[in-house]
């Protein structure tokens, strides 16, 4: 997705003549995958990591805000990917010591 969504992000950037427009989505699926990938198929855990994605997505600890300056669709796609790495990160600590 990474591979299609730089490239795409930064035609759509261009094109439209916006910073990170709002209707390229391709990075939050992108993102959302990421969690998802270490989350095991149960609506709870799939709720959580949601949730953890967009507090990420939102708060954009270090490195996401700095990514996120990057040009075209790097900046687009890797803010949300490193908001996706976080939140795997505490998915994977949450199925190792609560399940």
């Amino acid at each position: 997705m990474t591979l299609i969504g730089i490239p795409a992000a930064t035609v759509v950037e261009r094109e439209c003549g916006r910073e990170d427009p709002g209707f390229v989505v391709i990075d939050e699926v992108a993102g959302q995958w990421l969690v998802l990938a270490g989350t095991p198929l149960e609506w709870r855990h799939a709720l959580l990591g949601l949730a953890l994605f967009r507090v990420f997505d939102i708060v954009k600890p270090w490195p996401a805000r700095q990514l996120e300056r990057l040009h075209g669709g790097t900046g687009i796609m890797l803010d949300d990917l490193a908001a996706g790495g976080y939140g795997l990160l505490i998915m994977l600590a949450v199925r190792h010591f609560w399940q």
